[in-house]
Parts: structure tokens; sequence; C-alpha cells
């Protein structure tokens, strides 16, 4: 399949190897670019939450040893090589993620390594349930104003068959570009949170991976 990749770098070009590898023709459109922040994280933190592998590189290695909660598989392996040795992924979303937090009750400062934008409603269900929060900014996100011209028309030729949303804020920035042609495209989203963010435009269908993981979302593809 002749496949269009709308997450941010560095991940679209790994994925796009992961679909080329599988014999599909990816074209990567990164709809949001993401921008490390200067990180203030304080150094007393009982455990780390983190919903994004791009919050990883931000992260120091005086916090190696400390628990860290992630949302899914590939941020715990990403988080794992960047040298943290208490991992464990929710294997979900934020939902799942709130739940195995508020189930292991790690005593003391939860702090939450997220976007700009990121994770109030997380804090907000953790300090609910009677967790120490603090949330910490360790990078910004903006999304793609304008689509390239090339990319436009290879799109109102029909040029892709499908497009992979890994985010509802992806997904969300790849629809108010206004791209033409999805009519006859297939949509495959990470979960139904995601596949909200593209029902303003016309699909041919939607796809939800059965589970929010990548490999889920690849297994769609196989």
């Amino acid at each position: 399949m002749r496949l269009l990749v709308t997450r941010p770098e560095p991940g679209a070009s790994a994925t796009a190897e992961r679909l080329a590898a599988m014999g599909h023709e990816p074209a990567v459109l990164p709809c949001l670019a993401v921008t490390p922040l200067p990180a203030k994280l304080p150094p007393h933190a009982a455990a780390l939450v983190i919903t994004s592998g791009q919050a990883v590189p931000a992260l120091p290695a005086t916090l190696h040893g400390v628990p860290v909660f992630c949302v899914g598989d590939a941020t715990a392996a990403k988080l794992r090589m960047a040298g943290f040795t208490r991992v464990e992924s929710a294997q979900g979303d934020a939902e799942a993620l709130a739940k195995l937090i508020i189930t292991r009750r790690v005593k003391g400062l939860h702090v939450l390594a997220v976007g700009e934008h990121h994770g109030q409603k997380l804090a907000a269900d953790l300090r609910a349930a009677g967790l120490s929060v603090q949330r910490r900014r360790v990078y910004a996100v903006a999304r793609l104003r304008a689509m390239p011209e090339a990319m436009r028309a290879a799109l109102v030729d029909g040029n892709f068959e499908g497009a992979l949303f890994y985010s509802a804020e992806t997904a969300r920035a790849f629809a108010a570009l206004r791209p033409p042609g999805t009519a006859a495209m297939q949509a495959y989203a990470l979960s139904q949170n995601v596949a909200k963010g593209l029902q303003g435009l016309p699909w041919a269908a939607i796809h939800v991976a059965i589970a929010p993981t990548e490999a889920d979302l690849m297994a769609m593809l196989a």
C-alpha cells in the first residue's frame, strides 16, 4: 500500500522504515514539530510519569533508578535504552496509565514529564486519588501550518491509499490542514481517541487498532 505517515520525527522516519520492510510504500508528513524545553525536574521525585517517548531525552541520568510509569511498550523500550532500570508500561492509553499508577501507589512525589499542554487531566486524576503530583513541561509541540504543495498535489492525484495516525493531536493537526483526497483513503488510528480527531474529514473507512500499540496498528496493515 502507498501510506502516509503523519507522526512527528524521529518517529515518522522509524515508522516509514518498518512499513517499507513490510513491503509498503510510505511517505512522511510530520504534522507536529517537537522542540525540547529545559527540564526543571525536582531531584526528590519518588516516581516519574511519561505520556510520550518525546519526553525521554529531557530526563536526567540522576533519575535512572527512580520508578517510571509510561503509556506504552515503545516508550518503555526507549526509557530502558536511555538507562532507566525500573520501567513499567501501562500497555494502553492515559486512562490505563492512571489506573496503573494508582494501583502501585508509590509513596512520595510523582513528577509528570510531559509536553507543553499535555497531562492536565492525568495530573488531576492522580491528585483526586490522593497522590502527590507535579507536572513539568519538557517539550513543546507546534502544528504544521501549511501542507507542502507537492504533498497536496499528491493527495489530489490519489497517490495514497491510507494514512497512519498515532495521536489525537496529530489527527487534529492533519484535519486542520484541510487535506484533499481523503474520501478515497483508509485511516489507521492507534486508538478510539485518535479516531475522534479524524471524524471531521471524509474517509473511505477509519480503522482502529485492537490495542493502542504500534504492533496492533501495524497488524492492520499486514
